[in-house]
């Protein structure tokens, strides 16, 4: 008996019974199906974070002010401006592990131009906040270090900005009035996206510090030169955490805190807490996936359960066919064959139910989905290993019977 005869008797008798067969491969369907999904859905969740580690910048410290106390209570972080442009510059300069610092002050304002308005976010930066957020330009140039020291009221405009205002003109080149001051396009950004928080990165307009202190966003807050936040790139992200150290201890001394007293700062690497929120994504994933896997595991029992049904059931046909010639080999090969059928039928509907119901999630529910083709083909030959596994006892039991009493078994 060879392997195809095996196998046609093998697929013969799954069309016998078809509604046996497919509920029997049920729970590899369901399992296979959740593997994908799961799979993918994670893969999708783990894209999205890293995308949003590349439009924050790499190897990126944020530096916040400290808080005020007042009567006890103490206020909200950044109450109280601490930080100041000469900071960036030492931490620039004192630190051989930090690449570029950027001191930034920010806040809120209108835009017009034409008859059309626009409310958004208003940022004051040097040259050096290009490459700490690693923003590359759509058109135009950035505002240089000469601009900045004559507070130049020259700006670059996101892409909300470029939708809500400008609706199909090229802004660089326009002249567009931000608080009522007149200004300059000279740059338009690429799309960054939200930031971790749901925030639009897009809907901003960047000038000159020097020009937003002295123009826009000054007061008694921001006097002199003090600044809201602080940008720190480190050149390899193996120094984030070094320049993290430095800066920490380079601030203490120059802000003279006292040993036991608190930092009047905080400093955060966005890095690591977008690496925590992708490692805490990826053991879900794999959680949800061994969960799913179950499901494989279920299928198999199920499997076994029914080939030792079909066995007692065929009790008479094996005889007969050890009777014409067939052996113990033979017998254990057709119904082996027979359980890796129903499994593989089963991998396969449920690949194709997993497939689908990823696209179905990517487009319905709007959740980021990458089908990984690994997984497919693990789940695939994982189904395949649950048949051989879960056959063979069975296979095994109708090899051993003896044809005689096969043929008396009524």
């Amino acid at each position: 008996m060879t392997y195809l005869d095996s196998l046609v008797a093998a697929l013969g008798a799954i069309r016998t019974n078809v509604m046996r067969s497919v509920l029997t491969a049920l729970g590899i369907i369901i399992g296979v199906a959740a593997v994908i999904i799961m799979v993918a859905v994670g893969a999708g969740a783990q894209s999205k974070v890293d995308n949003l580690i590349k439009s924050l910048g790499s190897n990126l410290v944020l530096v916040l002010p400290g808080t005020t106390t007042s009567g006890g209570a103490r206020g909200a972080r950044g109450s109280r401006p601490t930080i100041t442009e000469d900071d960036a510059i030492a931490i620039q300069n004192e630190l051989d592990s930090v690449h570029v610092t950027a001191p930034i002050v920010r806040g809120g304002g209108q835009l017009i131009y034409g008859n059309q308005n626009w409310s958004t976010v208003i940022y004051g930066v040097t040259p050096e906040f290009q490459i700490a957020k690693e923003w590359k330009l759509n058109g135009g140039r950035w505002f240089n270090r000469d601009e900045v020291k004559s507070a130049a009221k020259v700006a670059l405009v996101g892409e909300t900005i470029i939708e809500n205002l400008f609706q199909g003109v090229s802004p660089v080149g326009e002249n567009i009035r931000i608080k009522r001051v007149p200004f300059k396009i000279i740059g338009t950004l690429v799309g960054k996206g939200e930031t971790p928080m749901g925030t639009d990165q897009d809907d901003a307009v960047l000038v000159p510090l020097s020009t937003a202190k002295k123009r826009l966003l000054g007061g008694r807050r921001l006097k002199g030169k003090l600044v809201n936040i602080m940008f720190v790139k480190s050149y390899t992200a193996d120094g984030v955490d070094e320049t993290m150290r430095g800066m920490t201890n380079l601030l203490r001394q120059r802000h003279r805190i006292q040993p036991g007293q608190p930092d009047d700062f905080f400093v955060r690497n966005l890095s690591q807490m977008l690496q925590t929120r992708a490692d805490s994504s990826r053991i879900m994933t794999l959680l949800l996936a061994a969960v799913a896997s179950v499901s494989l595991i279920v299928g198999g029992i199920g499997i076994m359960n029914i080939m030792l049904v079909s066995v007692t059931e065929r009790t008479k046909e094996i005889g007969l066919r050890m009777a014409v010639g067939a052996n113990g080999k033979d017998i254990l090969l057709q119904f082996l064959i027979e359980a890796v059928t129903l499994s593989l039928i089963g991998g396969v509907i449920g690949t194709i139910l997993g497939l689908l119901g990823s696209v179905g999630i990517a487009k319905l529910g709007g959740w980021p989905v990458i089908i990984q083709i690994n997984s497919v083909f693990l789940a695939f030959g994982f189904a395949a290993a649950v048949g051989i596994f879960f056959g063979f006892y069975p296979a095994r039991k109708a090899a051993r019977l003896d044809p005689i009493e096969a043929l008396r078994y009524e």
